[in-house]
């Protein structure tokens, strides 16, 4: 290898770009229009537009990174995490296109991705495993007589997603067909495929990983395990490494089994094995991430190990650099800086970031897709960075975790600081006593937290395309669309804006329009959910602001801003 694409974007591609220069790669960032000024284009040693505005059309277009790939002379791709990182089509398009994939044989992402393919597997190899489904869902019918067969909670999963899209928990028998088709909707947005499974739902389980590294001949080493419970919407907001509070009898069993799993197929690069652990010591295999982790940081701290230089050597043909499970030397902490706000549900806040400073000192690590100035897209994850501490154990990294955020100051955007601070100072978060699981958030912190104030509306920082000839050779140019609001600065002013009409239906998040859960001209009640937003890759619903009759004004599939008016309630 001697040039790496990275088909991604923010703070992976910014981790990965710096990975390359220390390995001696050059390195090729990708980007969307509205990413054109982003980090990770600005540090890569080449960049290149993927030429459009979506995800669909940029991210996730195997086409458009292929040939992305062709026109820069990359001869490898890291996909990153995310989009088209689990996708065995673009691994196998990459291979196919005579370039390196740095990540799972395409074979492997086809039985370990799919998650009902990774049960049978599980089984197989006698991974401790809750009772579920092994086929896709024909309908919402099939989960409902799993559920009166088994059983509530259920867990309802997009057998190609991850990062806790397309994933719905149901408790009550009569929701269970709407969270199926809601766990599909966000499937096919997120991931491009709708399947979906059933399980049982432990309740309360804590979420347990352990790290692999594969050479791709049968060789599995696990590296270590994490603690991810702390979710909000079935995603994580705080990991640690490694796991508290495990026996050395439970460490051993699911060490032992993602080792298994993984062998089975011979898996090569970097993997995830998902395990949940009940209150009762239940343990339950959850699914196999066949790509780098968010949460890969701590795991890197506690062991020395770097994920993704291991990653290039697997690649490269060079094996594991080691080949046993490190011990683990102190403990650490991941805390997810997301642009959301907690006192609000977590709501997406897209804004520019106008004031960053960032913590530093002794066992501080930062990883970030963002600089002061920089924009927090609509369009995309609300992930903007990754506070990472170490320390000698783990009282000590929550002190030094506790400094470091009271240090870190982000303007602009709503964040999770706050909710960050408050979480850790919990007696549950306690080393003595640790008894956080996966709905804790939810259950105990949400209704504590106070809103945020709500940031200004962000200006469109896209590009505008041009078709224009020079030299006699007809060339499309791209044009920021601020700077085109600089050119037309003096143009007359418009009229003042009307009063709000306080009939106007607003939207609390920028987004996609999903559906309308009420029709056209029938009357709701305040509160109501009235429709549904894909915001930032999560649904988002739209509550009434009033009781009254509602009338539409927007249609399924329109982009729209944040406070825009989609209806009125008369």
């Amino acid at each position: 290898m001697k040039k790496v694409l990275i088909a991604n974007r923010g703070e992976i591609a910014v981790r990965v770009i710096r990975a390359c220069a220390e390995a001696g790669y050059g390195s090729v960032a990708v980007y969307a229009d509205q990413d054109a000024e982003a980090m990770h284009v600005r540090l890569a040693d080449e960049a290149v537009g993927l030429g459009g505005a979506t995800a669909a059309d940029t991210y996730l277009s195997i086409d458009a990174l292929l040939d992305a790939a062709r026109r820069s002379g990359a001869d490898a791709v890291h996909p990153g995490y995310g989009f088209l990182s689990e996708s065995a089509a673009f691994a196998r398009a990459v291979e196919d296109a005579g370039l390196t994939w740095i990540g799972p044989t395409p074979a492997s992402i086809d039985a370990l991705g799919d998650k009902m393919t990774a049960r049978r597997i599980a089984q197989k190899v006698s991974a401790p495993l809750a009772a579920g489904t092994d086929e896709p869902l024909a309908g919402p019918a099939e989960a409902v007589a799993f559920a009166e067969q088994h059983g509530l909670p259920i867990a309802i999963k997009a057998a190609f997603g991850g990062g806790g899209r397309g994933l719905k928990v149901v408790r009550e028998l009569d929701e269970v067909a709407e969270a199926f088709d809601a766990a599909t909707r966000e499937a096919v947005v997120a991931f491009g495929r709708g399947e979906c499974f059933v399980e049982r739902f432990l309740e309360s389980p804590r979420h347990i990983e352990v790290q692999v590294l594969g050479d791709g001949t049968g060789t599995v080493v696990v590296v270590g395990d994490r603690d991810c419970s702390m979710q909000r919407r079935n995603q994580k907001l705080i990991e640690e490494a490694p796991a508290p509070g495990l026996t050395e009898a439970q460490r051993a069993e699911i060490h032992d089994a993602a080792r298994r799993v993984c062998g089975e197929v011979s898996y090569r690069g970097a993997g995830t094995v998902e395990f949940l652990l009940a209150a009762d010591g239940t343990i339950s295999f959850l699914e196999v991430n066949t790509r780098l982790q968010v949460e890969h940081p701590v795991t890197e701290l506690v062991t020395g190990v770097d994920l993704v230089r291991e990653q290039f050597r697997i690649a490269n043909g060079e094996g594991i650099s080691f080949s046993a499970t490190p011990e683990p030397a102190g403990h650490a902490f991941e805390f997810r800086i997301n642009a959301e706000d907690p006192g609000r549900g977590f709501l997406p806040s897209p804004a520019v970031v106008t004031v960053l400073r960032v913590p530093g000192g002794p066992g501080v690590r930062w990883d970030s897709g963002i600089e002061a100035g920089d924009a927090v897209q609509p369009a995309f994850d609300s992930m903007i960075a990754k506070l990472i501490v170490h320390a000698d154990s783990r009282d000590a990294a929550l002190v030094r975790a506790r400094r470091a955020l009271r240090e870190l100051s982000v303007e602009g955007p709503a964040t999770v600081i706050g909710f960050d601070r408050l979480a850790i100072d919990q007696p549950e978060f306690a080393t003595d006593g640790f008894a956080v699981h996966t709905q804790w958030i939810e259950s105990a912190l949400l209704p504590r937290l106070e809103p945020q104030l709500r940031p200004a509306p962000m200006e469109d920082t896209g590009l505008q395309r041009f078709g224009v000839e020079i030299d006699g050779r007809r060339v499309v140019l791209g044009v920021p669309a601020a700077l085109l609001r600089g050119f037309a600065a003096g143009a007359p002013a418009g009229e003042a804006p009307a009063a709000a009409d306080p009939a106007e239906l607003r939207t609390p998040a920028p987004g996609s329009l999903v559906r309308w859960t009420v029709d056209d001209g029938a009357s709701v009640a305040e509160g109501d959910t009235v429709a549904v937003l894909d915001a930032m890759k999560m649904e988002t619903p739209v509550a009434a602001h009033r009781a009254g009759v509602l009338s539409q004004s927007a249609a399924v599939g329109d982009m729209v801003a944040a406070d825009a008016v989609i209806g009125r309630i008369g």
